[in-house]
């Protein structure tokens, strides 16, 4: 089991967009880069990620749950795009933002430091733990 960060602009795909999908999620389509679209396909029902809002915003601000696995994205014209299902779980109480991420000194291996444009990455679990407890997560959601 593992952990993923899902990047979106809120002005395409926010925070709230994608708490209104409920507990049937919603696809995390329109990814066309190979290395986050291999990352999907790793990726195990109950596994749990961060959802960061990019561009003006940059920051954790939601946790979510895989809840479909890698299947062909919806909005592809060939079938090289593949996409998970995605749903929201909890708000991050206290965003965590991309300079408070880059502050950290624990965090500074973390591919969103090193490689922040890949829009789909993998988490330690050690950086879990960190950013739920910057973004005041008392009881973070466990794998499952």
């Amino acid at each position: 089991m593992a952990y993923w960060l899902f990047k979106s602009e809120p002005g395409t795909w926010s925070w709230d967009m994608q708490k209104a999908k409920g507990k049937t999620g919603e696809e995390w389509t329109g990814v066309r880069n190979y290395q986050a679209r291999n990352n999907m396909r790793l990726m195990k029902l109950g596994e749990k990620g961060f959802f960061y809002h990019s561009n003006e915003a940059r920051a954790v601000v939601g946790i979510v749950e895989v809840c479909k696995l890698a299947h062909k994205d919806s909005t592809a014209d060939v079938d090289t795009w593949e996409c998970v299902d995605i749903r929201a779980l909890i708000d991050v109480p206290k965003p965590v933002s991309l300079d408070d991420i880059k502050l950290d000194k624990r965090l500074k291996e973390m591919v969103l430091v090193k490689n922040s444009r890949l829009s789909v990455q993998p988490v330690s679990a050690e950086e879990w733990k960190i950013i739920c407890d910057l973004g005041g997560v008392k009881t973070p959601p466990r794998l499952t």
